[in-house]
């Protein structure tokens, strides 16, 4: 055997190997293997149904499932530290999980329980940082749209003034606010967006595309220092560090300023949005992930955070906006690797975990109408309902959501309505 041939195969066992550490084997046969459909009498256990729809069974293990998990993770917040404000692992994640629960029961408890959490939240404000997740943003913005749902106008108006009063720290020149989605611009940006949908533009335009101006303005200073103006003219990083994935790097900035709501002009994003994106394409591994970060040359990581569960959105985005099929061609690439590499374990959350990873299928089952990625999903889902039983990693903040419990049932619940599911803190 030869030299180069004995160090390939030592390259595929160790990340054979690599895999093994940080995955479970989906032993699940796939959907083409399954095929529900073909004969329906053979598959009473598959989760879909003739028509290809989430099968009343399954929803019933589903919903079953979710009274379970919310019993355990009100009973575990009694411990959880009473000072974590954030949407990431605080108060707001726990309100916000309970706002999106209303909004697809209409079942009164789960609004005041979201009152209870934000108004939990919002009391123990510290005013360090300004993104959705993990800064003042999330808990003002949750806390406008739960108040309006509750008709507490005057509550409402006072948590979007504060929100609005943010921007002065995100817009500063001597601001050291970074640009990525988790402490960021882009996730300030995203506060922004939100509360637009929810309450129908409560916040005026010219704010927005100050928001936007900043963001442009910072990726292309950024790309003319690094000199790569030409081949990336957006570009960032974080913690000395230009990072890829949805939460702290490039797929994250670039998919909130696609976003309609963002109303970059079609110029800009052609002219500067999309060559970065290719930019990013071309470091794509051969297996179809993509590298934590632009130096890193480990195919490791297969989570929303770091790696093709996050990159997927922006690609799904970048299709719709410039229809261009090669975008559409990676995210389904991008699902393979999910399908086989994206039992985790780390967990089940959605940061890091197997729920964020299958909101990856959910989106392209929206965007496609495909049965296959409506399977995986409930596939994903179906391993949630196993919850603390595979020896996975426990968070630090086990309850929350988007380490722990709360995110899986948020996932869990989308089910009921797959075509408006909705990766929280994300997606819009």
């Amino acid at each position: 055997m030869g030299d180069n041939m004995s160090k390939r195969l030592k390259l595929i066992s160790a990340s054979e190997a690599e895999m093994e550490e940080r995955a479970f084997p989906n032993l699940y046969p796939d959907w083409e293997q399954a095929d529900p459909a073909a004969d329906p009498e053979d598959h009473h256990d598959e989760p879909l149904d003739a028509e290809g729809q989430v099968s009343s069974v399954f929803q019933k293990k589903v919903q079953s499932k979710i009274k379970d998990l919310l019993q355990q993770m009100e009973e575990g917040l009694k411990t959880a530290d009473p000072h974590d404000f954030s949407t990431y692992t605080g108060w707001t994640g726990i309100a916000l999980l309970y706002l999106r629960l209303h909004q697809a029961s209409q079942e009164a408890l789960h609004l005041q329980r979201a009152l209870d959490y934000v108004k939990r939240a919002t009391r123990v404000l510290n005013g360090r940082k300004v993104s959705f997740l993990c800064g003042d943003a999330g808990p003002l913005a949750v806390g406008a749209v739960v108040h309006h749902k509750l008709g507490n106008e005057a509550e409402s108006r006072d948590c979007l003034s504060r929100l609005l009063q943010l921007q002065r720290a995100v817009l500063s020149p001597d601001s050291d606010v970074p640009d990525e989605l988790l402490y960021g611009r882009a996730g300030f940006l995203y506060a922004l967006l939100y509360v637009n949908r929810e309450l129908g533009g409560a916040v005026d335009q010219a704010t927005v595309a100050k928001v936007v101006t900043a963001i442009l303005e910072s990726g292309k200073t950024f790309s003319a220092e690094q000199k790569k103006s030409d081949r990336c003219p957006l570009l960032y990083e974080w913690h000395q560090k230009q990072y890829v994935g949805a939460a702290h790097g490039l797929a994250g900035i670039y998919y909130l300023l696609m976003q309609p709501g963002a109303n970059v002009h079609a110029d800009v994003l052609s002219e500067l949005v999309r060559p970065s994106i290719d930019y990013v394409r071309h470091k794509r591994f051969r297996s179809g992930n993509f590298p934590s970060s632009l130096s890193n040359e480990s195919d490791r990581l297969v989570h929303w955070c770091h790696g093709a569960p996050g990159v997927v959105h922006m690609l799904l985005l970048a299709h719709q906006v410039f229809k261009e099929d090669k975008y559409l061609k990676e995210a389904t690439e991008c699902a393979e690797v999910i399908w086989h590499r994206g039992l985790l374990r780390k967990g089940y959350g959605i940061c890091h975990g197997t729920a964020g990873n299958g909101y990856a299928f959910l989106s392209l089952y929206k965007l496609t109408k495909e049965k296959k990625y409506l399977y995986r999903s409930c596939k994903f889902a179906d391993w949630c309902l196993a919850y603390g039983t595979h020896g996975c990693r426990i968070p630090d903040r086990p309850y929350s959501l988007f380490e722990g419990m709360a995110g899986t049932i948020l996932y869990l619940s989308e089910l009921a309505d797959p075509q408006n599911s909705c990766f929280p803190a994300f997606e819009l």
